[in-house]
Formats: C-alpha cells, structure tokens, sequence
C-alpha cells in the first residue's frame, strides 16, 4: 500500500498546485536557513583530526604572577614560555612531541619573473608532521641531525611550490628565505585542517594552510620573531635573548602518546615537571597544570563561539515559524478533501488507512521540498563563502550534511501534517455523504 499512497502523494501535488507550490517554498525556506548554518556549525565544530584526536595532548602550565590572581581561574594565555617548552621537549614524554609558533618570513624566488614576497608558516620541532599526519608529494621532514644543528632547511607548501618550480621536483633545490640559502627538503600536500587545532593563537583559524616550515631550532638560532600572540606579565627587556629568559608565553606544544589511557601517566609527569620548577622560584600560582586533548581543547578555547550557536538556533526557530504556516496550509488542503475522505470511509476504509495515506502525501510534500531546500542550502553557502578565506573553508557540505537535509525536510513536514492528517481522519462520513 505504501507505493499506491505514495503515487496519490504524487498526484497530490497537481492539485490546488498554487497551494502545493506556497506549501513547498515555506519548507524549503525553513529547511534551507536552517541547514546552511547547521552544516557550518558542524564544519566548524567538526573533530579535525578523529584517527588520533584524544592521543594528542597540549599541556597548559601556568607561569603568571600571584599578584591578581585567583585561584582555580582559567590560565591567562593558551601558550606557555619558550623555557618551559624546551624543558617538555627534554622531558621525552609520550612517543611524539612538538613546539611550534607561528613565523613570517621574506622569500627571494630563483625566477627573475616573481618579485619577492612574505610567506606565513611555521616553525616547529621535527616530531609535528608524523604527529598530525601531514601529507608529503616530495621529500620528507627534515631529520634529527638537521634538527640538532638547526640547519638552514624549510619544507614548502605544495602550493608555493609549484609557484616557484611548477610541476618540477624542487627538493635539493636552495631558495634565499630570509636573506639566507636554505634547502628544500620536502613538500607537503595540501593541508588544512578544520579548525587549525595545532595553532589557535594566530587568529585565522579556518581556511589557511601554512606556506612553509622551518625547525624550531633554526627559528630561534635566526632569532625569527612570533606571528601571533604574545602574553607578558613583566617587561622582558630588550633583545631576543631577553624574550627566550622571560616567562612571556608565545610557544605551543603538543604530545602524543601511544593510547589515549596514558593520559594520566603524562598528567603525573607534568604535575611533577611543576613541582620541580616551583623549587627553583617559578609557578609561584600554584595553579593546577591543565592537559586538554584534541575535542577539550577546541571546547576549552571557545573554537565555536556564542554567536555561531545563538545563530543556528534562531534558524531552527525560523524553521519553527515556517512549520506553523505549513500547517496551517495543509488544513486548508485537507480540509477541500473532505467529501473524498467521506466516500472512502464509507467505501470501508479506516481512520488508520486515511491517517497513513495522507500523512504518506505530506511525505511527499517535504521531500519536494527538501530537494528544493537543498538547492536554496548551496546557493547561500555559496553567498556565504563568498565573504573570505574563513568562511569559505567552513561553507561546504558534506554527505551527512545533505543526509540530514533530506531527513529533515520530510520529517518536518511529517511533524507539521499529523494535526491535520488527524482532523481529516475525524470527518463523519454520514454527514459528507449526505451532503453531495
């Protein structure tokens, strides 16, 4: 019976097609709002990395000052200070570790063609590409000896690469960064994580992959300053030296371990890391040290602001607002239908028969409408990535996105049919035969 009502769900829609057609517009508007800023919502709030997201561990160790400070607060700052992050890597904790901060640097192209320009990348220390699975077209990481020294070597981004060589393999190649030769040893695919979890401090934290990589090391052995953030709660003084000495916090580190149950074993590790520092004068807070994997880390540095979740639910009360007109039109349909449904009764149909049939039909108005929410849902995420880099990095829909659009759609008009797919199973067939 369900293909037959199906079918009459069809030729439904042929009738009162003016009614049909304002019926389908109002769902596909409901669900179209709705769905476009759900399916940012869920880009934005998606876990980045779901293979390894809660065996990778950042580590927050608070070095403020005791003046103004009140204990069990929040730490200042989502970094920690250059001394407490070469004290970590020393540490050898978990089977993978990083520091990183954010760099730019001038880069000198070897063809006469490209003027000069700045690159926005990264310096971390070797351990970061194996730990968040960056893809490599040519080359590979630098290795530990290049590391050691802090050797004049940078890997590229696919991008930036094919700008400078095209097609060509450039790795043996030197380019002058910084006014320096350095050696490509690697190039990297195309990567961009959502969000960029591994760096928050930078302010993009959608839609911008980093354009080369250098080793820490090598950073700091030039002296090359943060791009990002900086937290200083006393004057550091003048030079770079004074920076790496002070408890200003600009550096991020990540560790991973071999499961996610050595949690409390790193958490141990660090607790005691914490208590030795306070015996030579430092952590005078006493705050407790904080170790956040990968989903408590997006929750903890607020990935998904207020007004994104504020803005999703104002689209599912819009949703609510379009369901209410739905029904109200689907009374009126129903309503025109009433000698039909009296005939059929009397011809010995039951309630339960015009209930399933006519909430089938309503079925069918909402994957109509679906279809046509899903055309208006791509034509403003379209709109919406049209707005910048950022927002063009979340603005897409996967294939759960366009799963939930269709379930939601039908199941939408499903809710808004049963009060009057129940009205119109109370008509009395006495009266509507007595009628005609």
């Amino acid at each position: 019976m369900f293909g037959y009502y199906f079918k009459l769900g069809v030729r439904s829609l042929r009738r009162n097609p003016a009614l049909t057609a304002l019926m389908v517009l109002t769902l596909a508007v409901g669900v179209a709002a709705s769905v476009s800023t759900l399916t940012i919502l869920h880009m934005m709030s998606s876990d980045p990395i779901p293979q390894k997201s809660t065996r990778l561990f950042v580590p927050l160790i608070d070095n403020g000052p005791v003046e103004g400070y009140t204990p069990g607060e929040d730490p200042d700052d989502i970094q920690i200070s250059y001394k407490d992050a070469v004290n970590l890597l020393k540490g050898g904790q978990g089977v993978r570790r990083t520091a990183l901060y954010g760099v730019s640097a001038p880069i000198q192209p070897p063809r006469a063609d490209i003027q000069p320009f700045n690159l926005s990348g990264l310096a971390p220390s070797r351990d970061f590409f194996a730990m968040f699975d960056v893809p490599f077209i040519h080359g590979q990481a630098w290795t530990e000896q290049d590391e050691a020294r802090g050797a004049d070597v940078v890997v590229l981004s696919r991008e930036i690469a094919e700008k400078l060589y095209g097609d060509a393999n450039p790795v043996g190649q030197r380019v002058m960064l910084m006014g320096f030769p350095f050696t490509i040893v690697g190039v990297i695919d195309n990567w961009m994580p959502l969000p960029r979890f591994y760096r928050l401090n930078g302010g993009v934290r959608y839609g911008a992959g980093e354009e080369f990589f250098i080793p820490f090391a090598t950073s700091i052995r030039h002296e090359l300053t943060h791009n990002g953030s900086m937290s200083c709660s006393t004057n550091s003084g003048p030079g770079f030296a004074a920076r790496l000495a002070s408890e200003c916090t600009w550096i991020t580190v990540w560790f991973e371990t071999a499961s996610a149950g050595e949690r409390a074993d790193l958490q141990a590790w660090l607790d005691n890391y914490a208590a030795d520092q306070r015996k030579l004068g430092r952590l005078k807070r006493n705050a407790v040290n904080r170790l956040y994997d990968v989903p408590e880390w997006l929750v903890f540095t607020k990935v998904v602001g207020k007004d994104s979740k504020l803005q999703t639910w104002l689209a599912f009360g819009f949703l609510a607002l379009c369901l209410v007109n739905t029904i109200g039109l689907l009374l009126a349909k129903f309503s025109v239908r009433a000698s039909e449904i009296g005939v059929r009764r009397a011809l010995g149909a039951s309630r339960t028969d015009i209930f399933r049939q006519f909430l089938i039909e309503t079925g069918v108005v909402g994957l109509v409408g679906g279809v046509l929410g899903l055309v208006l849902a791509f034509g403003a995420l379209a709109l919406i990535s049209m707005q910048g880099k950022q927002t063009a990095a979340v603005a897409h829909m996967d294939w759960q996105m366009l799963f939930v659009t269709f379930v939601m759609s039908v199941g939408a008009a499903i809710l808004a049919g049963l009060l009057p797919t129940w009205r119109a199973c109370q008509v009395t067939p006495a009266i509507q035969l007595k009628s005609q």
